[in-house]
């Protein structure tokens, strides 16, 4: 068993650990350059009780976990590797490190540009408004993870670049929004990750939500990976019944309370731990639902989706979604065909009976909302995608099919064309009079 006292792990701890001596000294040095520009931070329980070390680098955890070399481009790897051979100044390094960061795409599909919520003439920097009846909060103190995941597409709010980062600072603007927009109905907490935040601080985000004037605001959710990698939070931290009062209060409010559980793996199911923190949440009245992305050398298989969907709700946890790997940070060590990814969401589902058959996808976040992968059809000897959103900034796009080329090779929705010979897809001109609609706005509130 690890020790169940939290304590981070960075890349400078890391030689003080048994496992990095047992580390292949390339995997070290690899580490020790491409964490230079991506975030690296782990905890004793993922060492402990998650990698296998005897497996790495194959093992998926240690994928999961574990910075890889070819997770940067190789002119930006070698970039970083000479500056660090040279014994370049920190500063050096940084800013080399910065400008490497400014090149993956750091914040995709609108989220700087047409996603910030608006109170007046300002916009809140930490909050997003997307979709109609779902808001996203990024409180300050959530803006860090018990461990860093390599694939996660919230890098950005992790290296220090405080003009990449999404943090709102005021809570009493965020819920002045929440009166100024009653159709909201799902309060989605975010980070980071909010269950690295004391139990008395995300008290203080969740419980004005229950008061009789934000009656509207149905769900609370928060976005967590801590249930996968510190399941201790609700079972040994000082502080973990006090969590686990919290969520017994918002439940007897009357709220839905989803614990959105970031799980990649079934062997994140597997420890004691985190059966023992599954059993306790539940046993609030609050509902846990797990979501991931399709990871290349974690999770690209049938086997390993079915496995998870089923042990999940085998142990109470509803599946939701897989996602395709977004197109920020370092895809391309994780990103997988579109076709292929359709072909392993569909013989994992068929391969799980109907209770864990709730899972949706595969599932793209992108600029005009999520697209979901329907199948590959062959209509008049043309083969295409079916697809259809999920989600839409546009309610009425929602369910309404639409197709684009077969492309074997697609891994992003921004790769497909218009299939049947269709000029644009039926959204797009809605999404370019949004996008000028949005440089309008922004010249506005800069004056």
């Amino acid at each position: 068993m690890s020790d169940p006292r939290y304590r981070a792990i960075r890349r400078e701890d890391l030689e003080s650990t048994p496992q990095w001596q047992s580390m292949d000294a390339d995997l070290k040095r690899d580490l020790q350059v491409v964490s230079r520009v991506l975030p690296f931070r782990s905890n004793s329980y993922v060492m402990a009780e998650l990698i296998d070390w005897s497996q790495a680098p194959d093992d998926p955890m240690f994928q999961v976990y574990f910075l890889q070399r070819d997770m940067l481009a190789p002119e930006h790897f070698r970039t970083i590797s000479q500056l660090v051979d040279s014994d370049a100044s920190p500063e050096r390094i940084r800013q080399a490190a910065n400008r490497i960061r400014l090149s993956l795409n750091p914040n995709p599909a609108g989220q700087f540009t047409h996603n910030l919520a608006r109170l007046g003439r300002r916009t809140l920097p930490g909050v997003q408004h997307k979709y109609r009846d779902t808001v996203l909060l990024f409180p300050p103190s959530a803006q860090t993870c018990h461990a860093f995941c390599s694939f996660c597409f919230r890098w950005p709010q992790f290296v220090g670049m405080k003009e990449l980062q999404f943090s709102q600072r005021e809570n009493d603007d965020f819920l002045a929004y929440l009166r100024e927009h009653r159709e909201v109905t799902d309060v989605v907490v975010t980070g980071g990750d909010p269950m690295i935040m004391h139990a008395s601080i995300l008290a203080s985000y969740l419980e004005p939500l229950l008061a009789p004037e934000f009656e509207h605001v149905q769900t609370i959710r928060i976005g967590t990976k801590s249930i996968a990698n510190w399941p201790y939070r609700y079972t040994q931290d000082q502080d973990a019944d006090a969590v686990l009062r919290l969520f017994e209060r918002v439940v007897a409010a009357g709220r839905h309370l989803a614990i959105m559980g970031h799980y990649n793996h079934p062997i994140e199911l597997s420890t004691p731990a985190a059966r023992e923190a599954i059993s306790r949440i539940r046993a609030t009245g609050a509902q846990i639902r797990m979501q991931s992305p399709l990871l290349r050398r974690v999770n690209d298989s049938a086997d390993a989706w079915a496995s998870l969907w089923s042990t999940g709700a085998r142990l109470g946890i509803i599946p939701y979604y897989m996602f395709v790997e977004r197109d920020t940070g370092p895809r391309s060590y994780f990103e997988v065909p579109i076709v292929r990814a359709w072909e392993i969401f569909r013989d994992a589902f068929s391969r799980v009976s109907g209770v864990a058959r709730t899972a949706r996808g595969p599932s793209m976040s992108a600029f005009p909302g999520k697209i979901q992968v329907d199948g590959v059809v062959d209509i008049r000897g043309e083969c295409a995608f079916a697809l259809s959103f999920i989600q839409a900034r546009k309610p009425e796009w929602v369910r309404r099919p639409f197709y684009a080329r077969f492309d074997r090779r697609a891994t992003w929705f921004d790769e497909l064309k218009p299939a049947f010979g269709e000029a644009s897809f039926f959204f797009e001109s809605a999404s370019q009079s949004d996008a000028a609609e949005g440089h309008v706005l922004r010249l506005l509130a800069t004056g």
